[in-house]
């Protein structure tokens, strides 16, 4: 068996946490982790057993504590102030004080921070009366560095004795690294405003992947599980097969992140990400990392890789890293019209990556390997890494 649990017959959380039927996040609670990964070994089957042979799922050594992004909403209720999760598929906050699958300093920072709300008589936000002052907090901690980034998304950019505020939350907490204030003052469901205020540090934390270091601001994207992420994004670099000459292209690339790991082995790689501020950010991170082997793009990947094609470039590699709802016909049209040797699939939904396999083997590929690896453990989410080969 290929998974990493030292401790097999490990209980589920559901026996020893007293928000899991009220919260709703964590499915596989009631389950031990070696039957979590047993489940999800099943299902990834089942639904993936048809192209190849599925792997056994690379599980945790230690499956609790695990997400360094934390967010906590605020209200208040006949009790007074209140902060925790929404409960799954409502508006509805559970109160929590600490999760069992979060970091530990940050449940313990957002617990003081509550407090200090009360001792500095400010109010949490009122989205119906669009009146108070905290909404959310959202805590990321780098795993590798230590370095903590404190967000306080605020119905307004009035922040009421605001020096006294942060001095009293640093007294508490000298470990935080920065903190930044985020407005966001629209009816929405998104946790951040577009406005970012430094109040402390940098504005932005650092932390490593294997021998690169990312700049994670508040909006980054970055995995939440980085014990895992070294994991996955180590079986991608594997798939990828690369011996220095490659042309490797980095769909969907966001920050840069696995791009950036590949640019070691590979002679070149190019970045394409529609979202400028990603771009902005790979680009930092790229040049702080000194790498000069890659580029990055703004643009649809799908329309970069068919001027690539029309203009006969060629790419050895191709990865691809889509969201939830997988990846469309668009997309993969350009990909097949590039033909790449190989394709890198990570996926973090295995019904939409057997949907996309179907076409890939359609349209001249063949699946060669699938590893599913545990990112999340207690939910039901599986993560899997897939080598695709040109027919």
């Amino acid at each position: 068996m290929e998974n990493k649990t030292k401790k097999p017959a490990r209980l589920g959380l559901g026996n020893g946490c007293p928000y899991y039927k009220k919260c709703g996040g964590c499915h596989l609670q009631n389950m031990t982790y070696k039957e979590q990964l047993k489940y999800k070994q099943i299902k990834c089957i089942k639904l993936l057993g048809k192209f190849c042979r599925v792997k056994e799922v690379i599980g945790m050594e230690e499956p609790t504590h695990y997400r360094c992004k934390v967010q906590a909403a605020f209200s208040k209720d006949k009790t007074g102030i209140i902060s925790g999760v929404y409960q799954s598929s409502t508006h509805k906050i559970v109160p929590i004080d600490s999760c069992l699958i979060e970091d530990s300093k940050a449940d313990e920072i957002i617990v003081t921070i509550r407090k200090l709300l009360k001792s500095f008589k400010l109010k949490p936000f009122d989205e119906n009366a669009m009146t108070g002052f905290l909404r959310h907090v959202l805590i990321r901690k780098g795993y590798y560095t230590g370095q903590i980034m404190v967000v306080l998304v605020t119905g307004s950019s009035v922040f009421p004795s605001k020096r006294s505020f942060i001095n009293a939350l640093l007294q508490r907490h000298p470990e935080i690294t920065t903190i930044v204030q985020n407005v966001n003052n629209k009816f929405t469901s998104l946790v951040l405003g577009e406005q970012n205020i430094t109040l402390y540090g940098e504005g932005y934390i650092e932390d490593t992947i294997f021998n690169k270091v990312f700049r994670i601001s508040p909006r980054s994207f970055y995995q939440v599980n980085p014990v895992m992420t070294t994991v996955l994004y180590g079986k991608a670099l594997e798939y990828m097969e690369l011996s220095g000459t490659e042309t490797v292209i980095d769909a969907y690339c966001g920050t840069g992140t696995i791009g950036m790991l590949a640019s070691d082995t590979a002679g070149k790689v190019i970045g394409v990400e529609l979202n400028a501020d990603a771009v902005r950010d790979a680009k930092f991170n790229a040049k702080q990392n000194g790498i000069e082997n890659i580029e990055f793009y703004t643009a649809d990947a799908g329309d970069f890789m068919v001027d690539m094609a029309k203009a006969g470039e060629r790419a050895d590699v191709v990865i691809m890293d889509p969201p939830r709802a997988g990846s469309d016909e668009r997309f993969m049209s350009s990909v097949v019209t590039l033909s790449p040797k190989r394709v890198v699939y990570v996926s973090c939904n295995p019904e939409t990556l057997a949907r996309d396999l179907r076409y890939f083997i359609k349209n001249g590929y063949n699946v060669k390997k699938i590893q599913p690896v545990d990112m999340f453990p207690h939910t039901s989410h599986i993560e899997s890494v897939v080598l695709l080969t040109r027919k």
